[in-house]
């Protein structure tokens, strides 16, 4: 999925996709737990549409008294083998860092180099 495929409102992000079948564009917000979907006939009324499903995601979660998910918290967890997180460790401990520190200058890397 391109970022073309995005499109973003109040910080959320939604798919754009298209059934050929039935032809109709759908979606969903990426990125939270919850569930939240949406679809339209129009590209136009998609977008309508999601920012419609997040503002009603919104309204519900406070009716609910029930804190919505947010994108990009800041924080994810990862699993690798024990062998690596053993090396990722000790190489921390040995140039006086810390595993997320580490983890946080790879994947800065690995995105600015791609």
């Amino acid at each position: 999925m391109s970022n073309t495929d995005l499109i973003e409102y109040k910080s959320y992000h939604g798919s754009v996709h298209f059934d050929s079948e039935h032809e109709m564009f759908y979606g969903k917000v990426e990125f939270i737990r919850d569930l939240v979907n949406f679809e339209a006939c129009d590209a136009r009324s998609l977008i309508k549409a999601f920012k419609d499903a997040v503002d009603e995601y919104l309204e519900d979660c406070i009716a609910l008294n029930k804190a919505p998910d947010r994108p990009f918290k800041g924080s994810f967890n990862i699993r690798i083998a024990p062998d690596l997180h053993r090396e990722l460790g000790m190489y921390a401990l040995q140039h006086d860092s810390s595993i997320n520190k580490i983890v946080k200058s790879a994947i800065k890397e690995f995105i600015e180099q791609h």
